[in-house]
């Protein structure tokens, strides 16, 4: 089903737009995928711009500015770390992080993965606080002071709490054959995880328009609404 960028949209006024992301779409041009954000936003309006990215897999608040103008505005808040950001995550394992904070810097590899390196790395500072518990999992709230490839991933599997199918961070896959008893599969059928991707969702952001602050939250997609569905009816 083709997604339509209208339906996406979840703030707009003169300046700025801002969309929930649906996963498995890029944010910028991919060669991999010729459908991504900024293509369907200069269809939407050749004005527009995608002020920052989120991986592909992630879903989302996303900026967008409608003016040069206004995303020298937007980069401005970026560099001087004033954009809020807030990200709900699920990881293997139970943890209770009570404003657990990670302040370890990141550098990127050219593999496309990130590795702590406290010599040559990027300052990263993320703040982590557990929204829920279930049986072998925890809802995690992640909030971004600074924002570097893949930080909340590898802060997270620093934690010895790799998200949710995150096999790049040494995150498991998840079943409901493996939280729900008397789980039973139909023949000849192939269990298939829970979600298909990295269980990371931009839930929060907030930044300054030209005209005031604005706070906006991103409703979860339906794979995200199904894990976390599952995972509370299947607790105990």
């Amino acid at each position: 089903m083709r997604i339509s960028f209208k339906d996406l949209i979840i703030f707009e006024d003169d300046d700025f737009l801002v969309i929930n992301k649906p996963p498995f779409m890029a944010s910028l041009d991919d060669r991999n995928d010729p459908r991504n954000v900024q293509q369907m936003a200069k269809e939407y309006d050749e004005r527009l711009s995608v002020c920052h990215r989120l991986d592909k897999e992630t879903s989302g608040c996303l900026l967008l500015a409608k003016s040069d103008e206004a995303y020298r505005h937007a980069s401005i808040q970026f560099e001087k770390r004033s954009v809020k950001k807030v990200y709900h995550a699920v990881a293997n394992g139970l943890h209770e992080f009570d404003h657990k904070v990670i302040d370890l810097p990141i550098l990127a590899l050219k593999n496309g993965k990130v590795v702590i390196d406290i010599k040559d790395g990027k300052p990263a500072k993320t703040t982590f606080r557990t929204k829920e518990i279930y049986k072998k999992h925890s809802l995690i709230e992640c909030d971004l002071e600074t924002g570097r490839m893949h930080q909340i991933r590898i802060h997270l599997a620093k934690l010895g709490a790799p998200l949710v199918h995150d096999e790049l961070y040494k995150g498991d896959r998840l079943y409901l054959s493996q939280i729900k008893r008397k789980y039973n599969l139909k023949e000849e059928t192939e269990e298939q995880p829970l979600i298909k991707r990295f269980a990371l969702h931009a839930h929060a952001f907030s930044f300054d328009s030209f005209k005031e602050r604005v706070q906006l939250e991103a409703e979860y997609p339906k794979d995200f609404r199904v894990l976390i569905k599952q995972l509370r009816l299947n607790k105990r």
